[in-house]
């Protein structure tokens, strides 16, 4: 089954061919970064007009990267939500009037569960596992029993992982997209100089508020030009990780279920890779994404529309969604 993905959430328009929700035909994907750089983050009505400026010319190319034409195509996909409402009205609309046009079925999907899906790109990996997903929205930890039946087992009580990144990278002065920069800067730092604390919570909650001012009370201590922002991105970073693969560790213990999978945006993060990697030496079977599936793309998008689509009696009657 050939299906065409479209992911307009945030600030990628993306559109990818993906045959039997593993093999990618074509992946495209154009970044709004630049354009969101001067206002520090992402603005839903400029990224919107984005959307809209660029949604044909991906598709085209996706077609053109597969070599295939539109009436190959099985089924058109978009992601329906979460995500930004201007944003996900442009994908949603894009994929339904293909689908009408070319007498197509049309598939909606949750953007949660496309990461999830990220990890059967390429792979041979199969349920049941545990995932860690982690992104700019959401920190949860999943037991994917099957394709279409998954369990939240952990979710965070505040801030999600990229966004507290996003935060803590601005109070170290890290332009946008600071996420990513910070994960840099952590490369070069002492993950030991500062001892930041982990939250105190119930084994099902992630909370990060607290890392956050934790490390906002060390910034305070030194005066911009002396701020020592690789130790401190580095010292965050490992306490976020750490939190994160033990937490994940202890559900896959209590489970039995030696298979961890990485998801979100965040999963292209070197260090939480690394940690996830280091898993391996301790019996575990491990997987993450390729670092292009990471971030927001529509590979995801067809092969969750394949492994895991929104059920409904009509897929056109589908409306988008600005949280889960």
């Amino acid at each position: 089954m050939i299906i065409l993905g479209i992911e307009s959430s945030c600030d990628e328009t993306a559109a990818s061919i993906v045959k039997d929700g593993r093999f990618v035909l074509s992946n495209v994907v154009s970044s709004q970064i630049k354009t969101h750089e001067k206002f520090g983050g992402v603005v839903p009505e400029v990224a919107a007009r984005e959307h809209l400026n660029s949604i044909n010319a991906v598709i085209q190319k996706a077609y053109l990267e597969a070599n295939i034409s539109p009436k190959e195509i099985d089924a058109f996909a978009s992601t329906v939500g979460p995500g930004l409402v201007g944003c996900l009205l442009v994908g949603l609309n894009a994929a339904k009037t293909l689908s009408i046009v070319h007498s197509k079925p049309y598939i909606g999907v949750n953007h949660l569960n496309a990461h999830v899906s990220a990890n059967f790109i390429n792979s041979d990996l199969k349920p049941p596992f545990i995932c860690l997903l982690v992104s700019g929205g959401h920190s949860q930890i999943i037991y994917v029993k099957d394709y279409d039946k998954q369990e939240i087992l952990a979710t965070t009580i505040d801030d999600a992982v990229g966004e507290v990144y996003d935060k803590v990278a601005r109070l170290c002065s890290i332009p946008y997209p600071g996420g990513i920069l910070l994960d840099k800067k952590a490369g070069l730092g002492d993950k030991t100089r500062f001892n930041f604390p982990e939250a105190k919570v119930k084994e099902n909650e992630f909370s990060f508020s607290g890392l956050k001012t934790a490390v906002l009370r060390e910034v305070k201590k030194f005066d911009k030009e002396n701020l020592p922002t690789d130790d401190i991105a580095a010292s965050f970073q490992y306490r976020i990780c750490d939190t994160l693969i033990k937490k994940t560790k202890y559900f896959a213990d209590n489970l039995n279920c030696k298979t961890i999978a990485l998801a979100g945006g965040v999963a292209a993060n070197s260090e939480l890779r690394k940690r996830l990697e280091e898993l391996k030496e301790k019996g575990y079977s491990t997987h993450a994404p390729e670092l292009k599936y990471c971030t927001d793309n529509a590979a995801m998008v067809a092969s969750c529309a394949f492994y895991n689509p929104i059920k409904t009696d009509d897929s056109l009657l589908l409306e988008v969604f600005s949280r889960d």
